[in-house]
């Protein structure tokens, strides 16, 4: 799950919203696991009645889906949920270039910004890692500088490159 998951403007959010405005839950059962489809289904018809009654009514109902359905899709990735988000979190740089890429269909400016970040990394923890080897050969501390640094960059590598092969949606992903 993107950190923005649990947000109002998250992708979950959104699909609950499109399900709603259409009439149509299953527009939002592939966010959350099929073992959650009744629960939402349940809650989806109740919505449904309760938002025909007034404004505030909807208002009420919607984010009772709103959460039943980001809380059920948090859950299937076990992760635990605190809470909706309001909308316009900062995600970072990434969230935003990946969902244009989507949309757009097109990965090469994602691509892009990611080789470039590792390549910035890369370059960064070797030049680190230079500056220590210079002052390793004068001693333990100097030299447990540099032994710290080289397997700092090596399971930096080792994670990095987990990641890269890591399936599913809920693989290596932590929860902001």
């Amino acid at each position: 799950m993107p950190p923005h998951c649990d947000s109002l403007d998250g992708p979950v959010v959104q699909a609950a919203r499109r399900a709603l405005d259409a009439g149509n839950v299953t527009l939002v059962l592939p966010y959350a696991p099929k073992t959650a489809e009744k629960e939402i289904i349940d809650a989806f018809d109740k919505v449904v009645q309760a938002r025909r009654t007034n404004a505030i009514s909807r208002e009420v109902a919607d984010r009772y889906f709103f959460e039943t359905v980001v809380r059920l899709h948090r859950g299937g990735e076990g992760a635990p949920f605190a809470g909706l988000k309001p909308a316009g979190l900062d995600v970072g740089p990434i969230i935003p270039i990946a969902e244009k890429a989507i949309e757009s269909e097109n990965a090469a400016a994602l691509e892009e910004v990611l080789v470039a970040a590792v390549r910035e990394q890369v370059a960064e923890r070797f030049h680190h890692l230079g500056h220590l080897r210079a002052g390793a050969h004068r001693g333990v501390e100097g030299a447990r500088s540099y032994v710290q640094a080289m397997l700092g960059l090596q399971v930096w590598a080792h994670r990095l490159y987990q990641a890269t092969r890591a399936t599913g949606h809920a693989a290596g992903h932590t929860h902001g």
